[in-house]
C-alpha cells in the first residue's frame, strides 16, 4: 500500500480508495529531508528532519490542515491535495510538522455534506454525547480529535501550533472569503493571524461568541492552537473549481510549510472586515423558516425589527439597529443553530 502511494503521489486517490480505513499505518521518507506517516485514511503527516531543515526545534511549527469535513466541499479537498502531491514529490520540502486531514472520504465518495450526520456538530467530546457513536461521523469525529493530540503532543510539538480547518459554503457570499476565530474567552485575538489571513485573500473575521462543537474550537480549546474555519467561497462539484481564486492563500500556505518569510504587513484594522456573533438563532419547530429566499447571500444585512423568519407561531425579528447574517440553514435537526447574526466587532482586544 505505502508502495502504491509512492507510485501514484496522489493521496486523494489513495484515500477515496480506502475510503474507511487502511489496513496499517504507513511510514516512509521523502529523500533525506522529510518523514511520512500516513495514520489511517485521510490523514498524512510530514515531519522534518531537524539536521536538514535548519531550523531551531523550538521554533518548528506544528501545523493542521483539515478539508473534507463536509465531503461536497470540494476546492479545499483539491487545494490541499495539490500541497501534499508537491511534498511527496520533493517539490516542497517542509520545514515545519504538517498533519493533512481529509475529514470524511464517504461524504466525498457520495457528493455530499455528510452521510448521516454533520462532522462539524460532533467535536469537543460531542460524538459520544447522546445516542453515543451510533455512525461513521461520529466515530471518525473521535478518531480524528485523537489524530490531532497525538500530533500536538508529540514531544516534537515544541513551537507555535495552529490549524486551518478549509471549507466552502452553501450560498454565495457578499464576502468570497472569510473565517471563524472561535471564541477565546477574554485571551486577545492575533495579530499576526489575522494579517496572515488577509495575505491569505482573507479579509473578513468573524468573532466567535460562544464554545462550539467545531473542529476549529475543538483545537484551540483543548490544544491552544490558534484556530480558523476558513470559509474560501461557494460549493461547487469536484474538477469544476476556479483554483486561480486561490492563488494567494496557496501562496501563503507554501510560505508557511516551506519556512519562507512571511512578509506579513503591519496590523491595519482598516484592511479587514471585522465583525461578532450578536447571537445564534436555533430551531426549535419543525415548521421553522426563514423569511428570506434561498439565494440571499451570507452578510446580507437587515434592519432592526425585520422579520427572518418564523416558527411554532412567533417571529424572529432583528434585534440590533442591523443584523448579518451568515449560514442560513432551516434544514438542521430540532435544537441546532439556523444561522448566525453578526454586528461590526466592538470591544474587542488584538495583540
Amino acid at each position: 500500500m505505502s508502495h502504491a502511494l509512492n507510485l501514484s503521489k496522489d493521496f486523494l486517490q489513495f484515500t477515496l480508495a480506502n475510503p474507511k480505513s487502511i489496513d496499517e499505518a504507513l511510514s516512509f521518507s521523502v529523500d533525506e529531508h522529510t518523514d511520512v506517516e500516513v495514520w489511517d485514511t485521510g490523514v498524512i503527516v510530514f515531519e522534518p528532519r531537524l539536521e536538514s531543515a535548519n531550523t531551531p526545534e523550538n521554533q518548528v511549527k506544528s501545523i493542521v490542515i483539515s478539508s473534507a469535513v463536509h465531503g461536497n466541499e470540494t476546492a479545499p479537498i483539491e487545494l490541499c491535495n495539490s500541497l501534499i502531491m508537491a511534498l511527496l514529490t520533493g517539490q516542497l520540502v517542509c520545514r515545519h510538522r504538517i498533519l493533512f486531514l481529509i475529514g470524511n472520504p464517504p461524504a466525498i465518495l457520495n457528493g455530499t455534506r455528510f452521510v448521516e450526520e454533520n462532522l462539524n456538530r460532533l467535536f469537543s467530546g460531542a460524538h459520544s454525547q447522546g445516542e453515543g457513536l451510533v455512525n461513521a461521523e461520529r466515530v471518525r469525529a473521535k478518531k480524528l480529535e485523537q489524530y490531532v493530540g497525538k500530533f500536538f503532543n508529540s514531544i516534537k510539538a515544541t513551537g507555535p501550533r495552529c490549524h486551518y480547518d478549509l471549507h466552502t459554503a452553501i450560498r454565495g457570499s457578499k464576502h468570497e472569503k472569510f473565517a471563524i476565530y472561535p471564541y477565546r474567552g477574554a485571551k486577545p485575538y492575533s495579530q499576526e493571524q489575522l494579517m496572515f489571513l488577509a495575505a491569505c485573500g482573507i479579509k473578513t473575521v468573524l468573532f466567535h461568541h460562544e464554545p462550539t462543537t467545531t473542529f476549529s474550537y475543538f483545537s484551540w480549546n483543548s490544544y491552544q492552537a490558534e484556530a480558523f474555519t476558513i470559509e474560501l467561497g461557494k460549493v461547487m462539484p469536484m474538477g469544476q473549481n476556479d483554483m486561480t481564486r486561490y492563488i494567494a492563500l496557496k501562496e501563503m500556505l507554501c510560505r508557511l510549510i516551506t519556512g519562507q518569510a512571511l512578509e506579513l504587513d503591519s496590523f491595519d484594522e482598516s484592511k479587514l472586515n471585522l465583525y461578532q456573533v450578536n447571537r445564534s438563532i436555533n430551531k426549535h419547530f419543525d415548521d421553522f423558516e426563514f423569511t428570506f429566499a434561498n439565494n440571499v447571500e451570507n452578510f446580507t444585512t437587515f434592519p432592526k425589527g425585520y422579520v427572518l423568519a418564523k416558527e411554532g407561531g412567533r417571529d424572529i425579528k432583528v434585534e440590533a439597529p442591523s443584523e448579518a447574517i451568515v449560514f442560513p440553514n432551516a434544514n438542521v435537526p430540532i435544537g441546532q443553530r439556523t444561522v448566525l447574526c453578526l454586528i461590526p466587532a466592538k470591544d474587542y482586544s488584538i495583540e
